[in-house]
């Protein structure tokens, strides 16, 4: 179904979090309104949407029912079963459709997809019991990381082995569930693409993101990445062909490692807007959560031109370990923007908002940023 749904329309969000949130500021600013539905209350995304209907993802009539009252859906989230997407899609369009997230929500499916197709990625194999374990790590070869194939982001269900000796204690880890083993990639960068696809295959794209990351979670990202021009076009169009293939509609994030070599390896997937695509709110024409508003609309995608370099930082609960952070000292700084995301309990590691800051180069946008966070506490 290609129906273009216009502003006054409902948009629901299967999810609650900051990407909703996001998503639900920008769609309301063009004049939509929003319904979210997760099993939280007071989330993210229901503080600034016009209805908030708690519910589990498996509930399948309440999500029937959700549907109903919106005319176009999609999710803020990869963890929404497919089959959840499937019930809603019997009543509305969803976008980006089921198929796409079948693939992507699952690690093995995923890599099975891009080396299916001749995307480059690290040697990876398939594990389904611990026999199988011991067997893709003489495949693959060590060191490797051991990931569970589902419901993983931020690191989580992830695990470095060093020696085949730690593969049952690993196994165990990990919940005796299937996963997929990768070999250890010699990097020197990691980008990200964050690109969209409209209905018509309309492609626009906000070039190569570098991103820095601390304990597994995204810790800087800056814009345009340090790479050379040539090797952050070839990630472009591998982006651009990840679209494609997946038939996709929205906002996705393909994640690469830059090998020492001079290579590009896709790492994963991420089919909805992401985090290192935020600083695109305060720096580009066309923020990528308004993109994602007119992909799933039917509209055309808007213009994402970057006004001027720049960078984000993540705020995790950790600020909060003395008390509140010194948000009016950031906002003295010029070119820093805040964004909190209405959650209550900030925990260890928990994200809990991002600065964004602009400059005339990227390392000037990038040291703005770290000084903002650094006089939060």
């Amino acid at each position: 179904m290609n129906r273009i749904v216009l502003p006054g329309a409902t948009i629901g969000v299967l999810g609650g979090g900051q990407l909703g949130r996001m998503l639900a500021l920008a769609a309301r600013r063009m004049g939509y309104r929003v319904h979210t539905l997760s099993p939280g209350v007071d989330t993210p995304t229901g503080q600034v949407a016009d209805l908030e209907v708690s519910a589990e993802y498996d509930d399948y009539e309440a999500i029937r029912a959700f549907a109903r009252g919106v005319d176009v859906m999609t999710f803020e989230f990869e963890n929404v079963s497919t089959a959840a997407a499937d019930a809603a899609a019997e009543l509305v369009t969803v976008r980006p459709g089921g198929s796409a997230l079948h693939i992507t929500q699952q690690r093995a499916r995923e890599k099975g997809f891009l080396a299916d197709r001749g995307y480059p990625v690290t040697p990876f194999a398939k594990a389904q019991s611990l026999d199988e374990l011991a067997v893709g790590l003489a495949l693959v070869g060590l060191p490797a990381i051991v990931k569970t194939a589902a419901f993983g982001y931020d690191g989580k269900g992830q695990h470095r082995l060093d020696r085949i000796e730690d593969g049952e204690r690993v196994w165990g880890l990990i919940g005796h569930q299937e996963a997929i083993i990768e070999s250890v990639v010699d990097f020197t960068h990691e980008i990200s693409v964050v690109a969209a696809r409209g209905l018509d295959g309309e492609f626009a794209h906000y070039g190569a993101i570098e991103n820095i990351h601390r304990n597994h979670i995204l810790d800087l990202s800056v814009s345009p990445a340090r790479v050379p021009a040539g090797l952050a076009g070839e990630a472009v169009h591998l982006a651009h062909r990840v679209l494609d293939d997946l038939g996709y509609v929205g906002v996705l994030c393909v994640e690469f490692f830059v090998t020492r070599d001079g290579r590009l390896l896709v790492n994963e997937i991420a089919p909805r807007p992401h985090n290192s695509g935020h600083l695109t709110i305060d720096a580009c024409v066309t923020s990528q959560f308004e993109q994602q508003v007119r992909a799933v609309c039917g509209l055309s995608l808007g213009d994402t031109t970057q006004v001027k370099p720049a960078a984000m930082v993540n705020l995790l609960g950790d600020l909060w370990v003395n008390g509140e952070p010194d948000w009016a000292a950031a906002l003295a700084m010029a070119d820093v923007k805040l964004h909190l995301y209405g959650k209550n309990d900030p925990r260890v590691g928990r994200k809990m908002g991002h600065i964004t800051a602009l400059g005339d180069s990227v390392d000037e946008a990038a040291a703005k940023a770290l000084a903002a966070r650094d006089v939060l506490c």
